[in-house]
């Protein structure tokens, strides 16, 4: 076996990866990434965002591993470590996040669920024509066995939700912690509130956009990771560095993930997936980019006609929206009515009627319900910090934290888009039917 391989890397610089990794990195379910987006369409809006999940899979990958090392963990552990955070992203759908609602809505599942599917062996991204040609390869589970690794205790770390909990009670550090026999430091370096995961996508989502917004100091960050009653926390030597990141995270999603000709695209790539059936969400999860392209091409009607005006990026313009700022009270809950996609199609084929167009022409976004599913970590701000002999959270100790907490990553509670031949039309009738 290769002892080690150097990868360069843009961001990071030499990234080394360890011999007993390789056949994991070689498998269809990682170098799939190299064909997915990282941001999905955003390279429509920013010319330089082509860069793909496989750089930030790497990546993280890379940053677990430094954190590891500063934990000082043990062989095993970082393996287990590395391994998820080296596999947290198999299970992305083409074009990233464009799909995480519409999963949702029909499957009841996200991307993080496929992921521990594929790892734990229960799913795979090659078509039995695919495995035909490709011939025999190992698979996830395989080259997690061959690292003394069990695939169920890796796809384990990527439980989002298990990683998220954490007490807000502030504790007295003990001069023992064997009586803590969890470990939830593990899946917390992959899927925390401050993990390898957003040290690895903030920064490289920043520079490939050209943004100025992704400034994070990632060195003090791992020097200043600990261990406390088997919780991952971060010495208050790096308070400075983690409201540094959560700032950055911030003004990135307002800035690029929820930029307004960002989402639009997007929209009308998961409309045409979603109006051909449950089936259709079914065939093109194994896909690539480029495939699911071709295949919405090939399908022809509604289809064909997204399919090519995202390919020569002639996109649906802004015709209505409600700020945030604007919204009542009172009105949220009639907002919130619109995350259920029945009613949120219901309500697009009204204003459709209205203008006089066809009903998938007309698109609506309703970020607020979307979100929590895309990046379910924007709003926690539950960091632990460690302050001398206690763990106090962080917005216990800092204002900008606090303020965050209440901060929304987009502009609009509602918008609605369309041809911009329709943009008139439709405005008019979107004001009629939300009636806000």
């Amino acid at each position: 076996m290769v002892e080690y391989k150097i990868i360069r890397d843009s961001v990071h610089g030499s990234i080394k990866v360890d011999g007993c990794f390789l056949p994991l990195a070689s498998t269809p379910e990682l170098q799939r990434l190299h064909n997915i987006h990282q941001l999905g369409l955003a390279y429509l809006v920013y010319p330089g965002a082509n860069h793909t999940r496989f750089e930030h899979s790497l990546g993280t990958f890379h940053v677990a591993g430094r954190i590891c090392s500063s934990l000082n963990l043990d062989r095993i552990e970082s393996l287990m470590v590395q391994a998820a955070a080296l596999l947290h992203d198999i299970g992305h759908l083409p074009y990233s996040h464009t799909f995480e609602m519409v999963l949702h809505e029909q499957f009841g599942v996200d991307h993080a669920e496929i992921s521990r599917r594929l790892i734990r062996g229960e799913d795979s991204v090659l078509a039995d024509e695919e495995r035909s040609i490709l011939g025999k390869h190992a698979s996830v589970p395989e080259a997690l066995e061959a690292m003394s690794l069990n695939p169920k205790d890796v796809a384990g770390l990527l439980d989002d939700q298990h990683a998220l909990k954490q007490s807000s009670r502030t504790l007295e550090k003990h001069e023992s912690q064997a009586h803590f026999n969890t470990k939830r430091y593990l899946s917390q370096i992959v899927s925390g509130t401050v993990d390898a995961d957003q040290l690895d996508y903030l920064v490289r989502d920043a520079h490939y956009t050209g943004v100025a917004y992704g400034v994070i100091d990632i060195d003090r960050l791992v020097e200043t990771f600990d261990i406390y009653n088997g919780d991952l926390v971060i010495d208050k030597s790096g308070l400075s560095a983690v409201e540094g990141m959560l700032v950055a995270r911030a003004l990135m999603f307002s800035s690029v993930y929820y930029h307004k000709t960002v989402r639009i695209p997007e929209l009308m790539l998961a409309k045409a997936v979603e109006l051909l059936g449950k089936d259709a969400i079914d065939r093109i999860h194994r896909k690539t980019d480029a495939g699911l392209l071709a295949y919405l091409e090939s399908q022809g009607g509604y289809s064909r006609e997204i399919a090519t005006c995202l390919k020569y990026r002639k996109l649906y313009k802004r015709a209505y929206a409600i700020a945030v700022t604007d919204v009542r009270d009172e009105d949220w809950s009639k907002i919130d009515e619109l995350g259920n996609v029945g009613r949120r199609r219901a309500v697009e084929a009204d204003i459709a009627r209205r203008a006089g167009i066809p009903s998938g022409n007309v698109i609506m976004d309703v970020p607020s319900t979307e979100l929590p599913l895309t990046e379910p970590r924007i709003s926690l701000m539950d960091v632990r910090i460690l302050d001398g002999k206690r763990v106090r959270l962080l917005p216990r100790m800092s204002s900008i934290a606090s303020s965050l907490q209440f901060r929304r990553a987009h502009d609009w509670a509602i918008m609605v888009a369309c041809p911009e031949k329709d943009k008139a039309k439709v405005s008019k009738a979107a004001q009629k039917v939300l009636g806000l």
